[in-house]
């Protein structure tokens, strides 16, 4: 049994929300993103954004809360891929303060992110990871998501290109 309480984000969580992005972002991307890319990555330039997701369900945040922080949290919807269909979800971000990391709030996140999806009617469920982002691209995997090669893109993570994959699985 886990410590952590897992919640749907209230208003007053967006500058925690922001904060645990900031600093999961930072290091799961070192050595991916070069130092000045990864110093952008303020807690303050992603506030608004979270304030607004967190107001709007676009998308639905939950959030891991430890001892009355908020130590993780997941976005999840619709896939925002073109021309999928409107059974299938995507997890738009999950992160978890690094000294978090291993102790099963992804885990936690994750289930919640997928029972939120099963209610809305997905049937299935995406993600789309940097491909040298191996700690992500391990965890996805393990909870049974598998890539799909063809879907290989770059993608602008500020000023550098990044290769991305999408993993997909089904939510039951």
């Amino acid at each position: 049994m886990s410590d952590y309480e897992v919640r749907p984000a209230t208003m007053r969580d967006a500058k925690a929300v922001a904060e645990v992005h900031a600093l999961a972002a930072k290091a799961a991307y070192e050595g991916i993103l070069p130092e000045e890319e990864l110093r952008v990555l303020a807690p303050a330039s992603r506030e608004a954004k979270w304030r607004e997701a967190i107001e709007f369900s676009e998308p639905q945040v939950q959030v891991a809360v430890l001892d009355g922080e908020i130590v993780g949290f997941v976005g999840f919807d619709r896939s925002r891929d073109p021309k999928t269909p409107s059974t299938t979800g995507e997890i738009w971000a999950i992160y978890v303060k690094p000294e978090h990391w291993g102790k099963g709030i992804g885990v936690a996140l994750w289930d919640a992110a997928r029972e939120g999806l099963e209610e809305e009617g997905c049937t299935t469920v995406t993600v789309w990871v940097p491909i040298r982002n191996d700690r992500a691209m391990r965890f996805h995997e393990l909870a049974g998501f598998k890539r799909e090669m063809k879907t290989a893109k770059t993608t602008a993570l500020g000023t550098v290109r990044v290769e991305e994959i999408r993993l997909k699985r089904s939510v039951a």
